[in-house]
């Protein structure tokens, strides 16, 4: 298996289980670079690390945020490999193991008594949220991520710049 496909199989997972926004592969200034992050409707993170060789999964051991886990993201981590590469011995404490074989997750062993995230990872996936929604919002221009999310505007936008009949333009709402 290839990185890139056990990034897809990772977000396709979290999204299974019940992460609502996820991301790939997005950098920020805090110096971590998940390989897949997702959130939860009650705001727990998931971030699952990918590997393909067991001297990748050792060059992760020595990054700085593995170095100084209170300033990881992630209430729960996971190290995601091709089956049986890496033993669940192997991991960081409070880490977990998911294998992947055929193209689809087979086995995940998890330890998680509690939210392994501190308030440095809360920022540190804050920081990496804005740094991603203002991608977003320069992709956008001119137009506002506040204007983008706004139903209306996407509907008239959908409708060729024209509203669907019966509804009215947002400034003229409070005319209403």
């Amino acid at each position: 298996m290839t990185h890139a496909q056990l990034v897809k199989l990772a977000e396709s997972w979290l999204r299974s289980r019940r992460c609502h926004v996820v991301l790939s592969e997005q950098t920020a200034s805090s110096g971590e670079v998940p390989d897949v992050i997702g959130w939860r409707r009650d705001c727990r993170s998931i971030v699952i690390e990918c590997k393909v060789s067991r001297a990748d999964f050792y060059a992760d051991q020595r990054k700085s945020v593995r170095l100084n886990a209170q300033l990881a993201m992630g209430s729960e981590r996971y190290y995601f490999t091709p089956k049986q590469m890496i033993r669940s011995d192997e991991l960081p404490p409070g880490w977990g193991l998911l294998e992947a074989s055929h193209k689809e997750v087979v086995r995940s062993v998890h330890s998680r008594p509690r939210s392994q995230r501190s308030e440095a990872g809360l920022m540190a996936e804050m920081e990496l949220l804005l740094a991603s929604l203002r991608r977003v919002e320069v992709r956008i221009e001119p137009q506002t991520i506040t204007d983008f999310l706004k139903w209306k505007n996407r509907m008239a936008e959908y409708n060729g710049g024209q509203l669907p009949q019966g509804l009215v333009p947002p400034e003229q709402e409070l005319l209403s």
